[in-house]
């Protein structure tokens, strides 16, 4: 576990114009990569809302950006709030014992609320329910539990609509090309990655076992682990023609070794994330299209909810949808998107 210091209910889908209201509001936050092994530090101050409040940040790594993003932002809200934050994170993706060791700290710590984004959708669960069953509001942000009801409440791309829209834009994007489909997902028993693999389907029009895809390999996410994985499958179906990607460093990684073959032409490629590194990936023609999500509105929608909670208010329940934005530079007829433009000036907002 690595540990830096700084001081409802059902899947409704928002439309495109609540999400660009929800950042106009909000502000604009860009995610700027990760520190590393960052030094421990504090921060909170006064201000008009938290008083004594503390709360606690759980993301399934430090350095994903998705991740660097949600603790930065954390960071500034809980200081504008005048909150007291303790950010910790596991050392990789699917480290659920370092986020269960994190959930201890912070009970240990007598926090108000903890924020998480589960590695392991059900491995946390144990000590979520220490956390709540000592009065400890727990939210979970990007990535739900299993089951969902075994936090307060949740705050989160619905990802099964994300990875339908990926799909949909896809399939449209190959015209009338038969199909022949690799996917790259995450890590095995996330609700994120199942929710994303099989909204992709959907959204494609395959079923699980359909012939049509030629080759599937788990990446946890991770861009380096997606290219080895990528250039593997190649060898297998050198003719592929469209690609799946559970994030956009699997989607960097798959890039890569695509470009390395010299069939970056002949490839359709998709992605969710939203990150600014990928709308420029998607403006300078590396993938076809990114789904943008928005971890910043997640943050801060989270803290509020506690922070309400913790000074006698209504405690947050059920899931809350943050909203998702297609990005590309080639819109298809039938899917709502924006361009990369756009997407650069709101990304991860």
């Amino acid at each position: 576990m690595r540990t830096n210091r700084v001081r409802t209910s059902g899947r409704a889908r928002r439309l495109r114009t609540q999400v660009v209201a929800a950042i106009a509001v909000a502000g604009l936050v860009a995610a700027c990569g990760s520190d590393g092994d960052a030094p421990t530090e504090e921060a909170g101050g006064e201000g008009a809302a938290g008083g004594d409040v503390s709360i606690g940040l759980v993301t399934k790594t430090e350095t994903n950006p998705f991740f660097v993003t949600m603790r930065e932002v954390a960071s500034e809200y809980a200081e504008e709030q005048g909150v007291e934050l303790t950010a910790l994170a596991g050392e990789f993706d699917g480290d659920n014992e370092g986020q269960v060791r994190a959930i201890e700290d912070l009970i240990a710590q007598g926090v108000d609320g903890i924020m998480i984004t589960p590695s392991n959708s059900s491995g946390v669960l144990g000590a979520i329910e220490q956390a709540r069953s000592q009065g400890i509001v727990v939210v979970a942000l990007d990535t739900a539990t299993d089951p969902e009801d075994a936090v307060d409440a949740t705050f989160a791309t619905d990802n099964f609509e994300a990875g339908r829209l990926q799909g949909a834009y896809v399939r449209a994007a190959l015209g009338d090309e038969e199909p022949r489909l690799i996917m790259l997902d995450g890590t095995a028993g996330g609700t994120v990655d199942t929710f994303r693999h099989d909204g992709f389907l959907e959204g494609f029009g395959l079923e699980e076992g359909d012939p049509a895809i030629v080759g599937m390999e788990n990446t946890q996410g991770d861009q380096n682990t997606a290219q080895t994985a990528m250039e593997n499958l190649l060898q297998r179906s050198p003719d592929v023609n469209a690609v799946y990607t559970i994030n956009e460093p699997a989607a960097r990684g798959a890039y890569a070794a695509i470009e390395a073959r010299g069939l970056a032409d002949q490839i359709t490629i998709g992605s969710i994330d939203g990150g600014c590194e990928g709308v420029q990936d998607v403006a300078d023609g590396k993938y076809a299209a990114t789904v943008m999500q928005f971890p910043a509105e997640m943050v801060r929608q989270g803290i509020d909810a506690i922070i309400e909670a913790a000074e006698g208010g209504e405690p947050p329940s059920g899931f809350v949808d943050t909203g998702s934005v297609v990005i590309t530079d080639d819109p298809v007829e039938g899917i709502e998107s924006e361009d990369t433009e756009w997407g650069l000036e709101n990304c991860w907002g």
